[in-house]
């Protein structure tokens, strides 16, 4: 993590009012792709980490029996609780938690993240995956800045100061030694990704 978690925490915070209306069409498609993948039903519990101000929460609380959604940022935990209410949404609870201590007792169903892990080292993304494999997931839909080809700092979605995105390989290899299989994989941009695995 190339900044403190305080230091991330305390930069969404500063944002957390306009993030919303200061999003890429790019990061917008991960969105959609993410809740199309998550694939949840009914009597599902759905595990949102590094929920922002909700998107995938939200977008997922219609379909799921319980959403959870965990994030280090204060300011984006208001702007979802803020949402949740306006929209009379009573089956998502927001709270802070991180990937490696995600501040949530028992099994989920299906856990999903969105534009989060990036921080991330490679190692601590290991570490993350391995804590989500604990959870016990069916399904894990990871939306992310990851590369696809060779890291490019001049790209759109990279910058270097608060930014360490894995190759998709480093991922799926993450993922296949926490026990999951890599179902499916999809580009939105050269450096923008989204990625479903899967127990076996």
């Amino acid at each position: 993590m190339k900044k403190t978690l305080e230091e991330h925490a305390a930069r969404f915070d500063d944002v957390a009012a306009a993030y919303d209306d200061d999003q890429t069409p790019e990061y917008n498609e991960c969105v959609a792709l993410v809740l199309e993948h998550a694939d949840v039903g009914g009597a599902d519990t759905v595990l949102d980490l590094g929920c922002g101000t909700g998107a995938i929460a939200l977008g997922l609380a219609a379909d799921a029996g319980r959403v959870v959604g965990r994030d280090i940022s204060d300011g984006m935990l208001t702007q979802a609780r803020e949402k949740a209410t306006t929209r009379g949404v009573d089956n998502v609870a927001f709270d802070t938690g991180r990937f490696r201590e995600p501040n949530y007792d028992g099994d989920a169903d299906v856990v999903v993240s969105n534009f989060a892990m990036h921080h991330l080292s490679d190692a601590e993304k290991r570490s993350a995956i391995d804590t989500i494999a604990g959870l016990n997931p069916h399904r894990i839909v990871l939306g992310d800045v990851m590369l696809f080809g060779g890291p490019n700092p001049d790209a759109p979605f990279y910058s270097p100061a608060v930014d360490d995105p894995a190759t998709v390989g480093v991922l799926a290899d993450a993922f296949t030694d926490a026990g999951y299989a890599v179902t499916a994989v999809e580009m939105v941009h050269e450096q923008v990704g989204v990625l479903v695995a899967e127990t076996r």
